[in-house]
């Protein structure tokens, strides 16, 4: 994404802050989100975007360089995104060695993305979940090398085992030396002349195995962890790639969440309302009881501090809000509706007439 301007990816404005980022973030994650966008190529591709412009942006450091330097230039803080001089010497000179070639040899595997179903409750205080998937692992048989047992790979003749062939031609600007890919080895530096039967030379081969993916405390849906070296094998003792693991956070009939606070609606009649009483509510991870007062109103909130999520990489926890839900009843039965209308009379609130009460018309319509 070095050409891309990340901050017209989110959607925001150079100087947005840190809450704005995360809000444009989590509303983007949410249109885009492959689940909600069931096959649609672009949407996921678009998804994968934004989740890589928020993953930069979100760190102040990588921000920081990508400010100054117009693109991410990693945690060194070089704008060349060396950190040594040997990183810089090989960024202008192609790598190249001592004999003025680059040693290629074998490169990483590829990258790999999962999606991984999580509850409220592993998302707020993190936990461990064991996924089983099938990728490329090294070949135990001949241990990587592609070759069969006893047997092992020879220098590959063409490159001289550093995987790159220099070739030279003359200009007028005098002698233009380029290089590519060995094409006898295709940069491996090797060849193998007795391939490993389990592998077929490739020093690999599909397996599946269990991993235990680590949640961090405070993630939120949509949220992408990498994973390095847990993707699949290079060809030939090539590193593993990277795992990206996809969050997706399962909906909680309890609460709704909003960033690390959560909101819960609690019913009470509409006596309890009135008169006021002691209700348990629901936490993450227990229950515990608020005192309505006596003429609470539709929509009364009560916070309670520290019982939300866990801050992401940060000490402390977000509030639970309760929300009361007075509840009027929708049928009354002869008795409860003759105190009701006493109460209203001692409060001169006017009400309909009996023959148009709640209780008739309902017994009416029964006939």
């Amino acid at each position: 994404m070095a050409n891309t301007d990340l901050y017209a990816v989110l959607e925001t404005e150079p100087n947005a802050t840190p809450d704005e980022l995360k809000r444009a973030y989590r509303r983007l994650a949410r249109q885009y989100h492959p689940d909600a966008n069931d096959g649609d190529s672009a949407a996921e591709a678009r998804f994968k975007e934004v989740s890589q412009a928020y993953e930069i942006l979100s760190d102040p450091e990588r921000r920081a360089n990508y400010d100054r330097f117009g693109s991410d230039v990693g945690a060194g803080g070089s704008p060349f995104g060396a950190n040594s001089v040997q990183d810089i010497f090989d960024m202008f000179f192609g790598g190249m060695g001592a004999h003025g070639q680059q040693r290629r040899g074998p490169q990483p595997g590829p990258d790999a993305e999962i999606t991984l179903d999580v509850t409220l409750d592993d998302a707020a205080f993190g936990a461990s979940h064991d996924v089983t998937l099938t990728l490329a692992q090294r070949c135990t048989t001949c241990d990587g090398t592609g070759a069969e047992p006893g047997t092992t790979p020879i220098t590959c003749l063409e490159c001289a085992g550093v995987g790159e062939v220099r070739r030279v031609r003359n200009s007028i600007l005098g002698q233009m030396v380029t290089a590519m890919v060995c094409p006898r080895c295709q940069g491996l530096g090797s060849r193998i002349e007795s391939p490993c039967e389990d592998c077929h030379g490739e020093g690999r081969r599909n397996e599946t195995t269990t991993l235990s993916v680590q949640v961090p405390a405070g993630v939120e849906d949509g949220s992408t962890m990498r994973l390095s070296d847990r993707g699949p094998a290079g060809v030939r003792g090539g590193a593993n790639g990277r795992l990206f693991v996809h969050l997706r956070v399962r909906p909680d009939e309890r609460f709704e969440r909003h960033g690390d606070d959560l909101h819960h609606e609690a019913h009470v009649a509409f006596t309890q309302a009135a008169l006021g009483a002691t209700i348990e509510v629901p936490t993450l991870r227990t229950t515990t009881t608020i005192d309505v007062e006596a003429g609470s109103a539709n929509g009364t909130v009560h916070r309670l501090r520290h019982e939300g999520v866990e801050h992401l990489h940060g000490r402390g926890r977000g509030d639970l809000y309760v929300h009361l839900v007075v509840d009027v009843p929708s049928t009354l039965d002869e008795q409860s509706e003759e105190l009701l209308r006493q109460l209203a009379t001692h409060r001169d609130e006017p009400v309909h007439e009996r023959s148009g009460g709640l209780f008739h018309r309902r017994r009416g319509a029964k006939r």
